[in-house]
């Protein structure tokens, strides 16, 4: 490990070379910038980053077989228009840029996607309040053809649907996100690009000399994986996502804010039942969570997802009761602010977890939008794990957060749902900062 400021080497002029393979050695090579983690915000960066500049050599490192194993492979698919996010803020501002830039990506690379609409519908006069101060964020970040529905209207969009008021979103969508994130990665290939699979990342190096590398104050960083692979760089991007943090601490940067893995667990309605659901359907947010609730979701395939619930994983990525690491779990008891989190949020934890065991108290939720839902349309469905970043303090960091390590390194420690929908915004933004320190190393 080193510190933080270790960086400190004179500025060196970027130019495009290739450079030999040293693959009995374990060495892969170096690159102007190494990009760890496949996932979305990732490819979209390293993406945006040739399109900007291709002068500089880009390499992406992942630790798994494929891209978009996780997060970006594990979401619900939709595409959202930034109702939701404090207005001025990242997510607000990412959000709606980048659905623009999606919808009009997936048209030039003809990848299928679909716009559903989605409703928010407040079924009890105490949401009422809520669902208006909503309908006022989105307005001022700018989500278009948003308009308020009252009951009878609500039907008109959702047949099966009840409630008093609700938000229609004509341009929420749905997309698979894993297929665009293989987009991104082939655009970043086809210029010229290169990706590294099977790629675990360990430990990072100062190296002041190497017999491979001669130009080392150029790539001064090596990156080592956890079976002995190596490679260099000259400028390093994590978007490592579940591991945000633990990189963070490789690198020599603060181990907060921390990651706490919190999986969503979906149910799947029935095929005889998926006709009623036309678009998405969401509950009124509780403004004291960043989750948005159980809620009814199209996918491509004509399944509809409800869900997801919120609980404690017990492995960073943990799909499953049985998945499980004692390390991961350990350290997660150990945080400070997890204690204070669980403390002040242990209601709804238990209910969460309850929810999770028993798919009747699920049903009770879904039967509040469509009244028609029984028992026997449910079954368990897929999951997912959510990268959580919470505060020395326990509170739950919404916003998305951009932090260096030192001049050589630079973090995107926290990208949380709408962060595919906003991921090619996120890159554009990425990848200025990336070029701009370059620029000043």
């Amino acid at each position: 490990m080193f510190s933080r400021n270790c960086f400190k080497i004179k500025k060196q002029v970027c130019v495009k070379q290739h450079l030999r393979t040293f693959k009995d050695e374990g060495w892969v090579g170096c690159y102007d910038v190494v990009i760890i983690g496949g996932g979305i915000v990732g490819m979209a960066t390293a993406k945006k980053l040739l399109e900007k500049n291709q002068n500089v050599t880009c390499a992406v490192v992942e630790k798994e077989n494929k891209l978009a194993c996780h997060q970006s492979g594990h979401n619900s698919g939709v595409i959202h228009a930034g109702i939701y996010y404090k207005p001025g803020s990242l997510k607000a501002k990412l959000c709606t840029e980048g659905m623009k830039q999606a919808y009009d990506y997936f048209n030039a690379k003809n990848i299928t996607y679909k716009k559903v609409g989605k409703l928010i519908v407040a079924t009890c006069p105490e949401e009422i309040p809520l669902l208006n101060d909503l309908y006022m964020r989105g307005t001022r970040n700018g989500v278009p053809g948003l308009k308020m529905v009252e009951g009878k209207k609500i039907k008109e969009i959702e047949p099966a649907c009840t409630g008093l008021r609700a938000i229609h979103s004509p341009h929420t969508g749905i997309v698979d996100w894993g297929v665009v994130t293989k987009h991104y990665g082939d655009d970043f290939k086809s210029k010229g690009g290169d990706i590294f699979l099977n790629f675990n990342v360990c430990d990072f190096q100062l190296e002041s000399e190497s017999k491979e590398i001669a130009d080392i104050n150029k790539y001064p960083i090596r990156i080592v994986s956890s079976d002995k692979k190596s490679i260099n760089a000259g400028f390093v991007l994590s978007c490592a996502g579940l591991y945000s943090d633990k990189v963070a601490v490789m690198s020599g940067g603060n181990k907060d804010p921390s990651v706490v893995p919190i999986r969503g667990e979906y149910l799947l309605l029935s095929k005889e039942k998926q006709r009623l659901i036309k678009g998405n359907i969401y509950p009124v947010p509780n403004p004291k969570f960043p989750f948005l609730g159980v809620h009814f979701t199209p996918r491509l395939d004509g399944s509809i997802w409800l869900g997801p619930n919120a609980i404690l994983a017990f492995k960073r990525e943990g799909y499953t009761y049985s998945d499980f690491s004692l390390e991961d779990l350990a350290s997660l008891l150990n945080n400070k602010g997890f204690q204070s989190l669980a403390l002040k949020n242990l209601k709804f934890g238990f209910n969460e977890f309850m929810k999770s065991l028993f798919i009747d108290l699920q049903l009770k939720e879904l039967q509040k939008f469509v009244p028609s839902i029984s028992r026997n349309d449910l079954r368990r469905g897929p999951s997912g794990v959510r990268a959580q970043v919470l505060s020395p303090e326990g509170d739950l960091v919404d916003d998305f957060i951009f932090e260096n390590s030192g001049p050589r390194i630079l973090h995107c420690r926290n990208a949380p749902s709408p962060a595919a929908t906003s991921s090619l915004s996120i890159g554009t933004v990425l990848s200025d900062k990336i070029l701009a320190q370059i620029d000043c190393l």
